[in-house]
């Protein structure tokens, strides 16, 4: 599906959803390793956005970037930001607020910051455009937009028996057509200069980096969390009714995973694009 149009499927919802092995994947991420881009423009003193901040394990590094400037963190769902508002109190971060509201709708006046930063919303954004826009519009002249996304077909694992691969016989590609479905943008990782020149943003900086699993604790995490999100029964049911695998697949795939985490030398590893663009 392109950044834009309409797939005709059902109402777009989180993907991911928010129960406890996403969340323990949330918690992992932080702003040294996630937005590692962006920390070298980030000043004492600025007002920065962070859209779909979730817990904010991101959000308090860069709080702790631009204090005492004000941090904005904003997701849509209620939950991660109780979570986000704990974390930061725990960690003393005065300077970060979190409330909740829409990416394409945002609750400040324009003009109002130096900088927005989102890692991994827009892959699940169905319009893309309408988000970019808003991000324009709360972004000072000269002010910056910073993203981090997956590009999915460029995620690997090692050996890939029917987990890797894009097949519709594997289950990583599945889980893109399973995002897709959502009205989310599995590639749109590699995506994001294109979509930043799309949105009017200039000077456009474009890298990229791979999130890698290979130490025994490392590959245990990502085996419990496919088993608890790509195999529960929500999951399951949402790839069965959109035709996308059967119940037989996913018990194959099940005995498949397992199998491929006693392997030796098993390895794998996710992609991100970033990409940092300036308003005009």
């Amino acid at each position: 599906m392109s950044r834009d149009e309409s797939t005709g499927a059902p109402a777009p919802t989180y993907t991911m959803g928010y129960g406890p092995e996403f969340q323990k994947m949330l918690d992992r991420r932080n702003a040294a390793i996630n937005a590692a881009h962006l920390l070298p423009h980030l000043e004492p003193g600025m007002r920065l956005l962070d859209l779909g901040c979730g817990p904010g394990t991101i959000s308090v590094g860069l709080a702790q970037a631009v204090a005492p400037g004000a941090l904005h963190g904003i997701d849509m769902e209620e939950s991660q930001i109780e979570v986000a508002r704990a974390a930061a109190t725990a960690g003393g971060h005065d300077n970060a607020i979190f409330q909740t509201g829409d990416a394409t709708d945002l609750p400040f006046e324009d003009a109002s910051f130096d900088v927005a930063h989102c890692h991994a919303l827009l892959n699940h954004a169905p319009d893309t455009q309408a988000v970019l826009a808003e991000v324009r519009r709360v972004l000072k002249p000269g002010g910056l937009f910073a993203a981090r996304e997956v590009f999915g077909d460029s995620a690997f694992f090692e050996p890939e028996l029917e987990i890797g691969g894009l097949g519709d016989d594997r289950v990583w590609g599945t889980f893109l057509r399973l995002l897709a479905a959502n009205g989310g943008h599995p590639q749109m990782g590699k995506e994001l200069p294109r979509a930043l020149v799309d949105a009017g943003f200039k000077d456009i900086r474009a890298s990229a980096s791979f999130e890698a699993y290979s130490s025994a604790d490392d590959l245990a995490f990502l085996h419990d969390l496919i088993v608890g999100w790509f195999f529960s029964p929500a999951t399951i049911k949402a790839a069965t009714k959109l035709g996308l695998a059967s119940r037989e697949q996913f018990d194959g795939w099940r005995r498949s995973l397992d199998r491929w985490v006693e392997e030796p030398g098993v390895f794998a590893a996710f992609a991100w694009g970033e990409a940092i663009g300036r308003k005009p």
